[in-house]
């Protein structure tokens, strides 16, 4: 399959997985913010790519960032977000949303699998009913923007890092 790596409004997305589902490849959905990517992140998009051929990331805009976890984020905007994603080898797509979930863009798209966090109980994953197969992936112990960021707060609190030249 060709490089097909790249950020996709709403409507594109739409077309492009009706596409691919009508010459038989399996379109895998996940989201979230990503706002500190870090390897439970990687190890979920690892996973949810071996279960299709094609991954679709869809993630929080800045806007509903704030609203879900507080006006002190994003750490990292949107743009920066998608690019970091598209960086990675699982990851074929990525779509930015500005509502608070990925109802809308579920119902749209209607990708074969639906890939969430462990931490989400069946009945409570939005958009299941869009899709064929819905798949909880285990936390990663340990590994949690949250825990990076209060990491980052407990070692330097109000300090000033210096850069690294």
């Amino acid at each position: 399959m060709k490089n097909i790596k790249r950020a996709l409004t709403m409507k594109e997305l739409k077309t492009e997985v009706k596409k691919l589902q009508k010459s038989g490849k399996k379109a895998v959905f996940t989201n979230g913010c990503f706002d500190l990517l870090h390897l439970g992140h990687t190890s979920l998009f690892e996973k949810a790519k071996s279960m299709g051929d094609v991954l679709i990331v869809a993630i929080n805009s800045d806007k509903s960032l704030s609203c879900l976890k507080g006006p002190k984020r994003p750490l990292v905007g949107e743009k920066d977000r998608a690019k970091l994603l598209l960086a990675l080898k699982p990851v074929d797509y990525v779509v930015v949303f500005g509502e608070q979930t990925p109802y809308e863009l579920l119902k749209e798209v209607r990708p074969d699998i639906l890939v969430k966090g462990g931490d989400y109980k069946l009945q409570d994953i939005i958009g299941r009913e869009f899709v064929k197969k819905v798949y909880r992936f285990p936390f990663v112990k340990g590994k949690s923007t949250t825990n990076l960021i209060n990491t980052i707060v407990e070692r330097y609190g109000k300090t000033k890092v210096k850069s690294e030249k």
